[in-house]
């Protein structure tokens, strides 16, 4: 099977499969954010503010900022004027119960073949060690090294270790509020400090942890950057594989800092998600194209993925109730939907800030791993 790059697809990810999302981090501690309505859902119906109302609760920190949305007006009550930022110490206390052997071993239970671990979302925290400095908040990593923990216990198990990098977003460098697309790339950081920040962190990701899978978010801040990674990247893992968020179109995201820019841009995206369409754009640095909660066309020549939580978002949302997470059924039919179209199903857990993984979350994945093992 050929990427939508044209390289062939590494043998090990062509065949269709499970694999196991992890989105955890400092939000835990918040853990909040609007529940009832799906991604996808919210682009056809309040586009404007849909990165506002979205239930991730990964996306706190850029939704506390937004004068007027639910998740301010429930920090105010609770929190008062307290940073995001101080929510940290509360979580590096809780992750030290962060037990990787245990996370493993429940992926082996549910029959997956690879995990995807996120090292650093759009809040900027690294869980790693790193030694690139951020140069707007030194320190702003943990000193235990989740990733590499991770990365060893999986391993040891047979299974193979897939890192997340946020590459488009980071709110440490740029944090003006995102309520649409378009604000989202307005947001992009195109400066070079970023530009070298981003860069110089994915290549120490690289050189320590060896990733099968490099699944960068949203974009990347410069097109020029693009190619230079990527070769690093196969040349240090020749069978690894990459995901299809590496637009970098710098020019573009700084234009649309223009507020009548920015404007026809969500005018005519608004327009295409109330129709339904969802044009293929293309992929030229791409293994493999990815549909997230049914945004993106499922590809008919190129190997896919589907992500998704089990619930409506990605990190542990203490708003969303049982109704909304799937049932064991329901994983084992978009296993075998995604599946039977040449598509692996990453499917998504949202452990609690002390590591721990709701029951909500593990009945229906060890049901789909009974499934799997016949």
């Amino acid at each position: 099977m050929i990427g939508p790059n044209g390289r062939p697809c590494p043998e090990w990810f062509a065949k269709p499969q499970l694999g196991i999302f992890i989105h955890w981090g400092m939000f835990t501690i918040p853990a909040w954010a609007p529940r009832g309505r799906a991604i996808h859902e919210l682009h056809g119906d309040d586009y404007y503010m849909s990165a506002v109302m979205t239930p991730y609760s990964e996306w706190y920190d850029n939704a506390v900022r937004v004068e007027g949305s639910e998740t301010r007006k429930r920090h105010l009550e609770l929190y008062g004027d307290k940073p995001y930022q101080d929510f940290f110490p509360e979580f590096d206390a809780l992750s030290q119960k962060f037990d990787a052997n245990e996370w493993a071993d429940f992926f082996v239970e549910c029959g997956a073949t690879h995990c995807v671990f996120v090292t650093k979302h759009h809040d900027g925290l690294c869980l790693w060690p790193t030694e690139v400095e951020n140069p707007h908040r030194p320190g702003w990593h943990t000193e235990r090294d989740f990733v590499g923990e991770l990365a060893d216990a999986v391993r040891a198990r047979s299974l193979r270790f897939g890192l997340y990098y946020s590459g488009g977003l980071d709110w440490t460098f740029r944090d003006t509020p995102i309520a649409n697309l378009g604000d989202m790339f307005a947001a992009v950081p195109t400066e070079q400090d970023y530009r070298d920040y981003a860069l110089a962190q994915a290549k120490e990701l690289i050189d320590r942890y060896k990733p099968s899978i490099f699944w960068n978010d949203i974009c990347w801040p410069n097109g020029e950057d693009v190619p230079v990674l990527l070769d690093y990247y196969y040349k240090a893992v020749p069978d690894g594989v990459t995901n299809d968020r590496w637009l970098g179109a710098h020019d573009f995201f700084n234009s649309l800092r223009n507020d009548e820019v920015r404007k026809g841009f969500n005018d005519m995206m608004k327009e295409r998600s109330a129709g339904g369409s969802q044009e293929e754009t293309p992929a030229p640095y791409a293994d493999y194209r990815c549909v997230e909660f049914g945004l993106g066309v499922v590809p008919k020549e190129h190997k896919w993925e589907a992500c998704r939580g089990l619930g409506l978002g990605f990190g542990y949302n203490s708003a969303e109730i049982p109704e909304d997470y799937m049932t064991s059924d329901e994983v084992i039919a978009l296993y075998k939907d995604v599946t039977s179209k040449r598509g692996n199903l990453l499917i998504n857990i949202g452990p609690l800030a002390d590591g721990t993984i709701p029951d909500l979350q593990k009945t229906p994945l060890r049901a789909l791993g009974q499934y799997l093992k016949g």
